[in-house]
């Protein structure tokens, strides 16, 4: 493929990113509506999504062919998803009800401050940062080795 015509795409892709956020913005929601949809989501929904946004299309493609290749490991991780969900359950969600919170930002700012509260946000967005800059690369490289 023409390198300028896999620029042009992500451009294109970014601009209609960008588009919907503004669409979807001017609603006026709060947090509240946006990350607990005014506490109106059935359980299981919610459920679904959680482990959803634990799994990337690069873990969906990898871990396949690693099981095949190398053996059972990764099994390890996903009995640490289990248990780290059993923790979220049954240690910060009563939290997050009892101090009425949405993100364990506003927990970090209510227990320990602003400047935690931005040093948790920051290292948020650079852990986000490098893991997108990761799967974007490993998405380029499958797509590479296709042509």
């Amino acid at each position: 493929m023409q390198s300028s015509f896999i620029l042009i795409v992500i451009v294109a892709y970014f601009l209609l990113l960008m588009f919907i956020s503004y669409l979807t913005s001017r609603k006026g929601a709060d947090n509240d509506a946006f990350f607990r949809a005014n506490k109106s989501s059935k359980w299981y929904i919610v459920a679904f999504a959680m482990i959803g946004t634990s799994i990337s299309g690069v873990t969906f493609v990898s871990v396949p062919g690693m099981v095949r290749n190398l053996d059972m490991t990764y099994m390890q991780m996903v009995l640490g998803f289990f248990f780290g969900y059993l923790v979220i359950a049954y240690v910060l969600l009563p939290l997050y009800y009892r101090l009425n919170l949405t993100t364990i930002y506003g927990y970090l700012e209510q227990r320990y401050g602003q400047r935690s509260y931005k040093t948790g946000a920051w290292f948020f967005l650079l852990s986000k940062i490098v893991g997108a800059a990761a799967r974007l690369y490993l998405v380029a490289f499958i797509l590479q080795s296709l042509v």
